[in-house]
């Protein structure tokens, strides 16, 4: 059972460096790389939806939230562009560090929430 998470989690890394190659090359669909950016920006991002330190929940959104979005986002990138990035991963693996620029987009996607609910609250 260990095996097989550790297994998983190695492909999981595998994958994000990928997509992260694929959502640079030009071939790839603006949706499919707005969606590769906002995976990676909260897989990489130092905040998360629900914060570590709540018991169970915290831990359960990086379980459920990063490897649904991947997929999604490997689905709509082209094959031939994802089948290229997963070989130029594979060649060079490289560790996906923490991105300021994810930091910053998960800040601002965030004060763009407490902004509408606070517009809705105040509306009401």
């Amino acid at each position: 059972m260990l095996a097989r998470l550790r297994a998983l989690a190695r492909r999981l890394k595998a994958d994000l460096l990928a997509l992260s190659l694929a959502a640079r090359d030009p071939r790839t669909p603006w949706p499919a790389r707005m969606i590769a950016l906002l995976v990676l920006a909260y897989a990489l991002s130092p905040l998360d939806l629900i914060p570590d330190f709540i018991p169970v929940l915290g831990l359960l959104d990086d379980l459920l939230l990063v490897p649904a979005g991947l997929w999604l986002a490997l689905r709509l990138i082209p094959p031939p562009v994802l089948a290229e990035a997963r070989k130029r991963a594979a060649a060079h693996p490289a560790r996906l560090g923490r991105s300021g620029w994810g930091l910053a987009l998960m800040l601002a996607l965030y004060a763009l929430a407490v902004w509408l609910v606070w517009r809705w609250v105040a509306g009401a």
